[in-house]
């Protein structure tokens, strides 16, 4: 049974969509980050298991999760409703399959999920993790799907949002297969705090350079 772990920061108008749409066999631990809108109580009520991580940043709650779970696969995704659950199937596929031993999900964004500012980001630190360890991205994405023992092995170090480019780096260093598959992005539901604000976005960019140096 996959594990999907969904860090969480006051997500309580997505939470049911995200949870009642999780494919039958994939367990979602929420990971509460400091919610004040009560998303962690909900989460629990609807039969996630919860997390609760008091320290604040995006690796920090990831990397909670990671601890929490159990299953041979670990996916991590957003939970703001901007992701299909359904995209974890064909997402896990792979790596099950043996073909890779992490899948990124590379957006297929709606009109207006995917701020330019934050696609031009996203594409530039793609480029550059290119230049830097040949690995040929479209999208650091935000839903990805690998094994449990192999990411624990990775031993990742950053709790910001250097996270996710950190797992790609030392994923190629290891001589990991890293591939992609397509997935669904469409508007996320309530306000955002990272990506769809160019303060969040440039905070992004800060810590993932952080990472490359």
């Amino acid at each position: 049974m996959p594990d999907v772990v969904l860090p969480v920061l006051d997500e309580a108008q997505a939470l049911p969509g995200v949870l009642a749409a999780m494919p039958p066999g994939y367990r979602p631990i929420v990971v509460d980050n400091g919610s004040v809108d009560g998303s962690g109580e909900l989460a629990g009520r609807l039969g996630a298991t919860v997390v609760t991580e008091p320290r604040r940043g995006f690796g920090a709650a990831c990397a909670a999760g990671l601890a929490a779970a159990e299953g041979e696969i670990v996916c991590f995704m957003d939970c703001d409703g901007s992701l299909g659950p359904s995209e974890l199937v064909p997402g896990t596929g792979p790596v099950l399959a043996d073909r890779a031993d992490l899948v990124l999900g590379a957006r297929r964004a709606e009109p207006g999920a995917w701020p330019a500012h934050a696609r031009f980001a996203n594409r530039a630190l793609a480029l550059e993790l290119r230049r830097r360890s040949g690995v040929r991205l479209r999208d650091l994405g935000p839903m990805r799907a690998a094994r449990r023992q192999d990411l624990i092995e990775l031993d990742l170090c950053d709790r910001r949002f250097g996270w996710p480019l950190e797992m790609v780096l030392r994923a190629s260093g290891a001589g990991w297969r890293v591939a992609e598959v397509e997935v669904g992005y469409r508007p996320r539901i309530g306000h955002s705090k990272v990506t769809g604000t160019a303060r969040g976005t440039a905070r992004t960019i800060g810590d993932m350079a952080r990472v490359l140096r």
